[in-house]
């Protein structure tokens, strides 16, 4: 089935990550999944020879331990289970590190309730994780609820997609929700006046892919909509989620190798930075 196992939070201390924190737990709820937190502290790279560094580092240092033991207070709240893991080095590195050793199905990351343009490209951070890791990566705005009743899917018909569409259908099964998929057509202005056959195809073809999704969910038992927006494929897709009132975006992303497109302004990021719901990126394989 499509729940999370085994879960990686990052925490460092400010709201956004602790909201994180607490809204990973319903991912966790009546299963037999297991939460581990981890809170980075990032190298010292001033004057090793200073006779004071050993109290900077320990400045350093207290904000992140300070953030595990509040998880600590949080989860024991919550009733929850976690394990706490304090790392020290580049946050996006040993946050990939460990999801790899401790063989996690998905890392969580908080963002920041930020104004709309200051929020359109995502946290360098969380980026990477996304760009680098090959785990699945649920970002959670400040303000938002993680829920899956409502779940919409992005879909391009790349294999990207077809590996977040899997996902979809095996998430909304488990929690029995209902399936929204989408598929953009952007095309520029000049395409649709200079050939309206080569606009109608695109949308055929767009069409195409959200039916063939819709197809699969339903043949799983699942209630599921298709439906073709025109637009740019980052507003769309956060507009269409608000129209619904998704309780989750899905998308899928390269793997290891999506750190530039990322890094570039991708779709993934802007939907990232933009949309009011969580948003869970699925990594296809290489």
């Amino acid at each position: 089935m499509g729940r999370y196992k085994k879960i990686l939070v990052a925490v460092d201390g400010s709201e956004s990550s602790m909201h994180g924190l607490k809204e990973s737990f319903k991912l966790a709820n009546n299963e037999k999944s297991w939460i581990t937190v981890v809170s980075v502290v990032p190298p010292y790279e001033g004057d090793l020879d200073l006779v004071s560094v050993r109290n900077v580092t320990e400045s350093m240092r207290k904000p992140f331990e300070d953030a595990l033991s509040d998880a600590e207070k949080i989860a024991h709240e919550k009733g929850a289970l976690i394990k706490t893991v304090a790392e020290e080095g580049e946050a996006y590195e040993r946050i990939i590190d460990l999801a790899d050793a401790e063989n996690c199905d998905l890392i969580v990351m908080g963002r920041r309730g930020l104004r709309r343009v200051e929020r359109i490209l995502i946290g360098s951070v969380t980026a990477r994780v996304i760009g680098y890791s090959n785990r699945d990566v649920l970002v959670v705005p400040k303000d938002a609820e993680i829920g899956l009743k409502k779940i919409l899917l992005a879909t391009d018909g790349s294999k990207y997609s077809e590996a977040a569409a899997i996902k979809a259908i095996d998430l909304a099964k488990s929690y029995g929700g209902k399936l929204e998929v989408i598929s953009i057509v952007e095309a520029p202005s000049e395409l649709y006046e200079d050939s309206q056959l080569a606009f109608k195809k695109l949308t055929e073809k767009a069409k195409g892919y959200a039916d063939e999704i819709k197809k699969q969910a339903e043949s799983s038992g699942i209630k599921a909509e298709a439906f073709v927006k025109e637009g740019k494929t980052c507003q769309a897709i956060v507009e269409s989620a608000k129209e619904q009132k998704a309780d989750m975006i899905i998308m899928g992303s390269h793997g290891r190798r999506g750190l530039k497109r990322l890094l570039m302004g991708s779709v993934a990021e802007r939907v990232i930075g933009l949309a009011e719901c969580p948003v869970l990126i699925v990594k296809g394989q290489q």
